[in-house]
Order: structure tokens, then C-alpha cells, then sequence
């Protein structure tokens, strides 16, 4: 049956990948990758032959059309992102909308997603969050750190390893120096991180070294302020 797949790809250890998704690269007719280099890589290592169309955000809204109708036609699909799961914070949503309005299936393979094992990580709470993806660069920066001053749930961000140091001062600014959040960085490869702190002891650890792989943010929510005392009160009792 005519069908896209979306199919998450290891985040770092290729031994993540699932026998599910492996399976489903070999069966498609063709496979959607953000970078034909790096899923090429990943398919000689899997030794799987099947064929690749390049599918990313530069060419995504001109593709689209064609692709869905190819599915619609009789084929079948497998759309991969460099790593982790597609249409997060990466190219996806704009396909998948297509298919499903040209009544086309879809079926959304369980897999790899870089922020879920960095928010366990965390140690922060985890029953609620949200996920914000990178934060805009330029325009708009100031108004989205403004609104999320008060946000009360666990927030997950993206970041380039070059713009760490710079986005924690600047969450610093906005949250208070003494909130609490984490870093990861090179999830699932053999240098992986896992830092935690409150947000100056963040900036002081990694403006103290060169930052390198992609990172995952996790900050922690507002805390009340009767809260907060009431949690501190607790860990001075125990403590």
C-alpha cells in the first residue's frame, strides 16, 4: 500500500537505529533525505541500496506537491532527517501536511529525538514541558526570552554550540542567574555530556572550554514563590 514513512535515524551510535526502521529503508521505493552525504553514509553502513531524493528546507515547498503524488500514485516512501526524528526542528511538517490532505497515509516510526533522554537527564520535572526548538536568532529573540520569563513548565531548547555561552547569559538575564537548568551535547557518541547547574554555573563551566556537537538546553520553569521557600525550607530541614 502507497505510504510515507517517517523514519527517525540515530542521533550519534548508529547502533540506535531500530530493526523496524531498517526494515522499512530496504522495503521503500525511494527514500527523502535532508543531506544525501550523511543518510548515504548511514545506508552503506546498514547496506541498504535503496535510492534517495533530496529532500530539505531550501527545497521542501517546491517538492512537496511532487512527492505526494508520487505516493498517491502507487509508491512508497521513507522520509529521514539527519538525525533523530523528522519534522523536528527539521525539515517534515510541510510533507506530511500534504499527504494527509491528498488523503495519502502516514505512518510516523518511534525512534531517536535528541531533547527526551537531555530532559531526563535534567533532572528537572518532566510530567510537564514545553519544547521550544531553537530560539530565533535576531528578530523576535528579545520577546520570546521576555514570554518565557514566567513560563512554570520545563523548557527545551536547541542550540548551536557556538551560541551556548551566549544564549545562557542571556537566559541569565531574563530567568534570574540562579535558575536551574542542564546541557547536553554529543548525545549517544563517546564524548557525550550531561551537565547541570543553576544557569551562572552553566555559563562559567562552558565559557571555560571549547564547545563542541549539538546541544540540548533544558531550563527549569518558574517556581512560585511560596513554592520555592517551601522546597528550600525542606532541603535546609533534611540537609
Amino acid at each position: 500500500m502507497s505510504k510515507l514513512y517517517v523514519v527517525p535515524t540515530p542521533i550519534g551510535n548508529l547502533e540506535d537505529i531500530t530493526l523496524r526502521a531498517v526494515r522499512i529503508l530496504k522495503e521503500v521505493d525511494f527514500i527523502l533525505a535532508e543531506d544525501t552525504r550523511t543518510t548515504g553514509f548511514l545506508l552503506k553502513h546498514l547496506e541498504i541500496s535503496t535510492s534517495m531524493i533530496s529532500h530539505h528546507k531550501f527545497n521542501e515547498h517546491t517538492s512537496v506537491d511532487k512527492v505526494s503524488q508520487r505516493i498517491k500514485a502507487g509508491e512508497t516512501a521513507a522520509l529521514v532527517s539527519d538525525a533523530g526524528t523528522p519534522a523536528i526542528s527539521d525539515p517534515g511538517y510541510l510533507l506530511v501536511k500534504k499527504c494527509l490532505e491528498e488523503d495519502v497515509a502516514v505512518e510516523c516510526l518511534p525512534g531517536p529525538t535528541a531533547f527526551v533522554p537531555a530532559l531526563v537527564n535534567s533532572g528537572l520535572p518532566n510530567d510537564r514541558f514545553c519544547f521550544e526548538g531553537f530560539l530565533p536568532q535576531k528578530k523576535g529573540r528579545k520577546t520570546k526570552m521576555e514570554s518565557l520569563a514566567t513560563e512554570s513548565r520545563t523548557m527545551i531548547f536547541y542550540e548551536s554550540p557556538f551560541r551556548l555561552v551566549k544564549t545562557l547569559g542571556q537566559l541569565a538575564e531574563y530567568f534570574g542567574s540562579d535558575r536551574k537548568a542542564s546541557v547536553s551535547r554529543e548525545i549517544s557518541k563517546l564524548y557525550e555530556e550531561n551537565k547541570q547547574g543553576t544557569l551562572e554555573e552553566l555559563i562559567q563551566h562552558f565559557s571555560a572550554k571549547t564547545v563542541k556537537g549539538e546541544i540540548v538546553l533544558i531550563v527549569e520553569g518558574k517556581v512560585e514563590e511560596k513554592k520555592k521557600k517551601k522546597h528550600e525550607s525542606k532541603y535546609q530541614k533534611d540537609n
